[in-house]
C-alpha cells in the first residue's frame, strides 16, 4: 500500500500532484458552461465542479477558478447573473475539451471548437444545442474561499431543458439515455454504466432494487 502524508504530497513534482489530487475523488459531474457578456459576446468553458446544494429552492454551487484577466465567465456571471450547464456527449467530447484551452479575452468558444449555441425566450445566457440536458441558472450568491483563490458560486435552476423522455415518470433525468459523460481528473473522460436504482433507505428495512423501467 503506498502512502502519502502532507509533506509529500507537497514535494511532489507540480503536473503530478496536479494530476493526483484532480483525480482523487473519482468520477466528477461534466458540463459545458454558458455565459454571455454585457456586449453579447458568448463564453463557454468545460468545467467539473458542480453539485447539488437543495432542491427547495432548487440550487447548485460550482466552483470557479482565481479571476484573471482573460477569465470571461466569472465576469460575464457577475455582470448578467445568469449562466447555463450543458451536459456532455460521446459524440462531441473532444470539442468540449477544447474549450478548456485559454483563449484571449472576447473569444467566443462556442465559436472556436464549433459547438452552437441555443436560446431561449426570457434567458440572456446560450446553452449548448448539441446538448441533451441543459440547465439555466441565476445567481443567488457568491462565496470568495480565501484559502485558494477560488470563487463559489450558488445559482438558482430557472429552466430546464431536457430531449424527449429524459425525465423518467418519477422525475428522475435518465443519464443514460441522454448520454451524458464523465470525467475523473483532468483529462480522462468516460461514458458510465447504469447498475441499478435502489429505495429509499429505512431504518430495519432491507435494501432493495427498484423497478426497472
Amino acid at each position: 500500500m503506498e502512502r502519502l502524508q502532507r509533506d509529500q504530497i507537497y514535494q511532489l513534482e507540480k503536473q503530478y500532484r496536479i494530476s493526483l489530487i484532480n483525480s482523487l475523488v473519482g468520477y466528477k459531474s461534466l458540463n459545458l458552461l454558458g455565459t454571455i457578456s454585457n456586449e453579447g459576446i458568448t463564453n463557454l468553458c468545460i468545467i467539473s465542479s458542480a453539485f447539488h446544494l437543495g432542491a427547495n429552492p432548487p440550487l447548485l454551487g460550482l466552483v470557479i477558478r482565481p479571476e484573471r484577466a482573460h477569465n470571461d465567465t466569472l465576469t460575464n456571471i457577475k455582470s448578467t447573473g445568469q449562466y447555463t450547464l450543458n451536459n456532455v456527449l460521446p459524440d462531441w467530447y473532444m470539442q468540449a475539451h477544447q474549450t478548456s484551452a485559454s483563449y484571449p479575452a472576447g473569444v467566443s468558444e462556442f465559436d472556436a471548437c464549433g459547438l452552437k449555441k441555443l436560446y431561449v425566450d426570457g434567458f440572456k445566457a446560450p446553452f449548448v444545442q448539441q446538448s441533451t440536458i441543459r440547465i439555466g441558472l441565476e445567481l443567488r450568491e457568491v462565496v470568495d474561499i480565501e484559502i485558494n483563490s477560488t470563487t463559489i458560486l450558488i445559482g438558482e435552476i430557472v429552466q430546464i431543458l431536457a430531449d424527449d423522455k429524459m425525465i423518467a415518470t418519477d422525475g428522475a433525468i435518465d443519464h443514460v439515455k441522454a448520454k451524458t459523460m464523465t470525467v475523473a481528473g483532468l483529462d480522462s473522460y468516460f461514458l458510465p454504466e447504469f447498475i441499478g436504482r435502489l429505495a429509499y433507505a429505512k431504518p430495519g428495512i432491507e435494501t432493495h432494487e427498484l423497478n426497472k423501467s
